[in-house]
């Protein structure tokens, strides 16, 4: 039995549960949301201001794991709001290939919680020698990452000791919607809520009933449109790591090319809906999926929700920083769904915290 996640447990003990270091970092990241708000945004800002002087053109984003959704978060932040085309990097095409592409105008940013692994710092280093301007945006200021790029942003999340991802995955959004944010002369202040919703979100107990419901299926479909989609791959991924079940993540316009035929009462649909642009374009997915009987968990914004849905409303904010609490209940999910399925989360089989790839 893991201890309950409305429970906060010491990190540093001998005789940890199951699952304890998990549900530690996951409660931390109010504290953590606020540290990045307080400590951090000077440094974002003079980064930022020095960006706008550069004649940046293209972003090239890279990143592995985890961080990758953190990346395609920011990608759907550029293309929006700064209006530069942005794309998800190959780090392989540098590191495997050897490709020398001319990246002059180009911002390459690396996105990684632990800043080590080799692929990501060689290709930023390949990346600064073929003219992008370089910044690694980890938790880890002292790592290969960081040394390799020309600029670093600290997310401020603290040690993270469980091998599933969490409270650094909200930090890195935070930081990146920071960053973009002062980089368009916004002043930070939409994100002044977050902590304390980010507290409320935690404590939604929605999420438990549905983890209960959902704790023997083998299947897990997630989808989101928008900025919401990097939530959904998240989210997939965490019930992967540590409850090791099938989790697919599409967007939903591609659920309905064709992945749509294999929902069934067997394979449930976790459907994340923020108020905004992307909420209302996985409407005609919702109503899909009323009309297909499928057994549905709206995250989101409970106006979105059909009858039979089981909803887990979230506090509104702007839809450029949903993503920061849609992860929180899901994040509780997979911590909950492992628990009752005898797994231990802090320690996935096979995985390590830190995941080196050349």
């Amino acid at each position: 039995m893991t201890t309950p996640l409305n429970t906060p447990t010491p990190l540093a003990s001998a005789t940890e549960l199951p699952g304890s270091l998990m549900a530690a970092e996951i409660l931390e990241q109010p504290e953590a949301l606020a540290r990045q708000l307080d400590q951090g945004q000077a440094a974002i800002r003079r980064l930022a201001a020095e960006l706008r002087d550069s004649d940046i053109r293209y972003v090239l984003l890279a990143a592995r794991g985890t961080s990758d959704h953190a990346a395609l978060y920011a990608k759907y932040l550029i293309e929006t709001v700064l209006g530069l085309p942005a794309g998800l990097a190959s780090p392989s095409s540098l590191t495997v290939y050897g490709a020398e592409p001319r990246m002059n105008g180009v911002l390459w940013l690396a996105v990684s919680q632990s800043g080590g692994s080799p692929d990501l710092v060689d290709s930023t280093a390949a990346a600064a020698r073929a003219g992008a301007v370089t910044v690694a945006v980890t938790n880890a200021p002292s790592s290969p990452l960081a040394a390799a790029a020309r600029h670093h942003v600290d997310i401020l999340a603290g040690p993270e000791r469980a091998v599933a991802a969490t409270k650094s995955y909200t930090s890195q959004l935070l930081a990146l919607w920071l960053l973009i944010d002062a980089w368009a002369c916004g002043d930070g202040t939409d994100a002044s809520v977050l902590p304390r919703h980010a507290a409320d979100a935690l404590a939604r107990p929605e999420i438990l009933e549905v983890a209960n419901r959902y704790r023997f299926v083998n299947h897990i479909i997630t989808t989101g449109r928008g900025f919401s989609y990097p939530t959904a791959r998240e989210a997939a991924l965490k019930l992967m790591e540590t409850s090791y079940l099938a989790a697919h993540a599409f967007s939903g316009a591609d659920l309905l090319h064709g992945p749509f035929a294999m929902i069934d009462e067997d394979r449930p649909v976790i459907a994340i809906a923020s108020q905004g642009a992307g909420g209302r374009a996985l409407q005609p997915v919702l109503e899909r999926l009323a009309e297909r009987g499928a057994d549905v968990c709206l995250v989101g914004d409970p106006a979105s929700a059909r009858p039979l849905n089981h909803a887990v409303p979230l506090p509104q904010v702007p839809e450029q920083l949903a993503p920061i609490l849609e992860i929180l209940p899901l994040q509780r999910l997979a911590h909950a769904m492992a628990a009752a399925r005898h797994r231990d989360p802090d320690a996935p089989r096979g995985l390590r915290k830190i995941t080196e790839t050349w």
